[in-house]
């Protein structure tokens, strides 16, 4: 029996991720905006015992974007929604710090986070497609440095805020008619490069503390982000043997940083198939590959290099020489695709499809599937995964097949230990640093 568990979540991706998921015979096209289809994901993912739901988001589309993209429900507002129908999963939205204000965002996820009773967690993210800029009149998108300073501090005011209240605050004495104590609500009076902030902030501390706070950055910038500030990194998560290495490199860039490395769970994406047989498991997978269109792939392939038209390269000549469109978008992803495509001699085709195409690794029966979970668990490559379905009803076939093998050998829970999404990521509640101040006066 392991003591050390993995950590599971899952993706709410209506209709999917965007290579052609929504034209299978049993998908709902209407998904990504069906409050009854996210009813019942979170609901079987909860009974799955994962540890959290995960909602990602963007702020720019083309009438060439995905599916899903197109044509989606906001994160906070869905995950409140599921809040109310789920007890114990733990519920991540993704915001961009690039445009928002950090008042706003510490309102929205600390309501989130009383709602549930202590289960919300925020993907920061800086935003990586040029096009969102105009949709909040601003003049340009950030440049890509820029954007992670902005990120430190509107991360480190929206945590400010979220102490503004010591937890001992509210007195609520009915007799004496004191409601709060005053000297335990602290305004922050944040003046910075990007932002001014005075506080306090209106709503109290939840029974986590803080949320959760996630992200998913693999550029240098975004490692020591990540690696100074997040508490749960995801991760593409393309081959093992790269993803041992980023494990190593961003558990030693956070134990650099002071922080509790072995804490911090790394969480690379998961597109698993499960088969009743492996035979099973082939048949399905070929279905989810006949249902790629290169189109689509294309399209999918483009957002790393902030959506630059790739339909206009010959898709069996070498891969096209469009580094430069990623270096201010998406730059890790786009520097791991060009770098793949000219170590391994790809065409075009071969590498959209290559990236729009589960990895075989996992696919198979349900212990097939878990050997493979727990070969990258024990070899330093992953904490855990966050799951794509990339077929309707894979979920329940991951929760039905792989979930009790996971149990069986030790590695995953039986039961939820807490009842907040820190307490079941092994994560301490964070002191308020006014109570901390206060303790190391006295």
């Amino acid at each position: 029996m392991s003591t050390r568990q993995l950590k599971l979540g899952f993706i709410l991706h209506g209709v999917g991720p965007g290579w052609g998921d929504w034209r299978h015979a049993d998908a709902d096209p209407t998904a990504s905006t069906n409050i009854d289809f996210y009813l019942r994901q979170a609901k079987l993912a909860e009974q799955g015992k994962f540890d959290f739901l995960f909602v990602a988001d963007s702020v720019h589309i083309t009438e060439k974007s995905s599916p899903h993209y197109l044509n989606r429900f906001e994160p906070l507002t869905i995950l409140s929604a599921l809040a109310t129908a789920t007890t114990h999963i733990g519920l991540v939205g993704t915001l961009t710090v690039s445009y928002s204000e950090p008042y706003t965002v510490a309102r929205q996820f600390a309501s989130l986070d009383h709602i549930s009773r202590g289960r919300a967690g925020w993907n920061v993210v800086t935003s990586w497609l040029s096009g969102s800029a105009e949709n909040y009149g601003k003049p340009s998108h950030p440049p890509h440095e820029v954007r992670y300073r902005i990120a430190a501090e509107h991360l480190q005011t929206v945590q400010g805020l979220w102490d503004s209240w010591e937890d001992d605050a509210l007195v609520r004495n009915k007799a004496s008619g004191e409601f709060l104590d005053p000297s335990k609500l602290h305004t922050l009076h944040h003046q910075g490069e990007f932002f001014s902030v005075r506080g306090p902030l209106n709503i109290s501390r939840s029974p986590q503390g803080q949320p959760v706070i996630f992200q998913a950055g693999a550029s240098e910038d975004g490692r020591n982000f990540s690696a100074r500030h997040a508490e749960a990194f995801f991760t593409e998560g393309s081959t093992f043997e790269s993803s041992q290495t980023y494990y190593a490199d961003i558990k030693k860039r956070a134990a650099t940083f002071g922080r509790p490395a072995q804490r911090l769970a790394v969480l690379p994406a998961l597109r698993a198939i499960v088969g009743r047989t492996a035979e099973d498991a082939e048949r399905l997978y070929s279905e989810a590959v006949a249902l790629i269109r290169i189109e689509d792939a294309l399209v999918a392939l483009a957002r790393s290099f902030n959506e630059h038209d790739l339909g206009q390269y010959p898709l069996d000549g070498p891969f096209p020489d469009i580094a430069h469109f990623g270096s201010e978008s998406n730059r890790s992803a786009s520097e791991r695709i060009v770098r793949t495509a000219r170590e391994e001699n790809l065409t075009l085709r071969q590498t959209a499809l290559r990236y729009a195409s589960p990895r075989r690794e996992f696919v198979g029966t349900g212990v097939q599937v878990a050997d493979a979970i727990q070969r990258w668990f024990d070899g330093g490559a992953a904490d855990g995964f966050i799951l794509f379905e990339s077929l309707p009803f894979q979920l329940d076939a991951f929760i039905a097949e792989v979930v009790p093998v996971l149990q069986q050998r030790g590695l995953f829970r039986q039961e939820y230990e807490h009842s907040t999404l820190r307490g079941n990521l092994g994560l301490e509640v964070p002191e308020n640093r006014y109570t901390a101040a206060r303790r190391q006066v006295a």
